[in-house]
């Protein structure tokens, strides 16, 4: 049995898929309302709050691999309760910031959650990708709305990850041999500056969008309200304040791992496009 947790999220939606097409069963999906999720037949939808580990025992009864998401829930307890439960590997998504900017707060978060699975008993495998493709939701109501997206650091490039690549390396990881005491980093197949990112959503919708540039301050300024100023630092420094070598580097490991190449920015923002179409009418 193969639990998959975060079940709705970007990555959990296509990994079930995946797993699901492959005939990668018996599976189960957690969410928090399982009576209003769909999954994949054959799925088996169970109720469960990762933030609330008390509630989690029958979604790990008999399960023998477990996909968790780090950050989504009380994780040293969450992997307390899978090590009782009998869970025999857990593949977990930390941050390729563990290896980048491992000063900061989030970075050194994963990375207690990964010494946690490491030190647990459990087999694990580790993904660290980088900069997930659907962050350019956060600029879903100003695209609706006017139109336009304001962001700084309109130069720099980074190698965005498609969700549905980390989860083909994780359903790899959950069903077949060598992934176990391994950990991998993640990304895109190229690099792609904020620009760029709005050129392809432009195409995808057939509209036209404008790209604004202001500074860290603004942004700061913009963001800190909705994820707080720590958290908002941290996002400026990895998505162009404080970008290092490492970070920026196109890895060849999807590919390697898969068999198929990275997919593009411009594929998923084609496949998102009605995320960002307009309810209300477009005034730019």
């Amino acid at each position: 049995m193969i639990l998959v947790t975060g079940a709705t999220g970007n990555i959990g939606t296509a990994l079930l898929r995946q797993l699901s097409d492959r005939g990668a069963g018996p599976l189960r999906a957690l969410t928090r309302n399982a009576a209003r999720a769909t999954f994949p037949a054959g799925v088996e939808a169970m109720a469960g709050d990762l933030a609330r580990p008390e509630t989690l025992g029958p979604a790990l009864d008999g399960v023998r691999a477990l996909f968790l998401v780090s950050g989504m829930g009380a994780d040293a307890d969450v992997l307390a309760a899978a090590r009782r439960a009998g869970v025999e590997h857990v593949v977990l998504v930390s941050s390729i910031t563990v290896q980048t900017h491992p000063d900061l707060p989030a970075a050194r978060q994963n990375l207690a959650v990964e010494t946690l699975l490491r030190d647990s008993g459990m087999a694990w495998t580790i993904l660290r990708p980088t900069q997930f493709a659907s962050n350019a939701l956060w600029w879903a109501e100003s695209i609706r709305v006017h139109g336009t997206v304001h962001a700084p650091y309109p130069d720099t490039g980074l190698p965005t990850i498609h969700p549905g690549d980390i989860a083909s390396v994780a359903r790899l990881a959950l069903t077949e041999p060598g992934h176990r005491g391994q950990i991998h980093a993640l990304t895109g197949p190229e690099r792609i500056t904020a620009p760029q990112q709005v050129e392809a959503i432009a195409a995808a919708l057939g509209r036209d969008l404008t790209f604004v540039e202001i500074s860290r301050e603004e942004a700061h300024r913009r963001m800190a309200p909705v994820m707080g100023s720590e958290t908002a630092d941290a996002v400026l420094d990895v998505t162009g304040g404080d970008v290092n070598a490492d970070l920026s580097a196109v890895r060849d490991t999807v590919p390697r791992l898969t068999g198929c190449p990275g997919t593009p920015f411009r594929r998923w923002a084609t496949e998102n496009a009605a995320a960002f179409r307009a309810a209300a009418p477009a005034v730019g």
